[in-house]
């Protein structure tokens, strides 16, 4: 464990749900590097709603939703992104598109499954188009 990790352990604590969430987005952002995907930014925040992971796959926008869990004993971590959750990136979506002048884009909404076992990664699961834009954002 290197120093600067030591002193922010001691001085500035994240609970364990938020350490599990932090290193379950560095997976699944290595993992989709190695996919292939250009990583543009982590933990876009529109103030309407927040994206975890954003890439580029050829001419598509890949807005990622990363749910990592230590235990499936009760549903996959994808069940999680429920109407709201969608309904929130939905609006995060839109609302960087804006930031970009909205081209004319093709995008999609995935999700990264990242199952951690005592501390280390032990499956990602990457499942592509795994929503669609929420009403009333649907292009036409």
């Amino acid at each position: 464990m290197n120093l600067l990790k030591k002193f922010l352990d001691i001085f500035h604590p994240y609970p364990k749900h938020l350490k599990t969430g932090i290193r379950g987005e560095k997976e699944a952002k290595r993992y989709l590097i190695s996919k292939g995907l250009k990583f543009l930014t982590a933990n876009y925040n529109s103030g309407r709603g927040e994206i975890d992971l954003i890439f580029r796959e050829g001419d598509c926008l890949v807005f990622v939703e990363v749910k990592t869990r230590s235990s499936e004993d009760w549903t996959r971590p994808s069940k999680a992104v429920d109407k709201r959750k969608r309904h929130l990136i939905s609006l995060a979506a839109m609302d960087y598109l804006r930031l970009l002048k909205n081209p004319e884009v093709k995008f999609r909404f995935d999700i990264v499954e990242v199952l951690m076992e005592r501390g280390a990664v032990s499956e990602i699961r990457h499942l592509t188009s795994a929503f669609n834009l929420t009403k009333p954002y649907v292009r036409s």
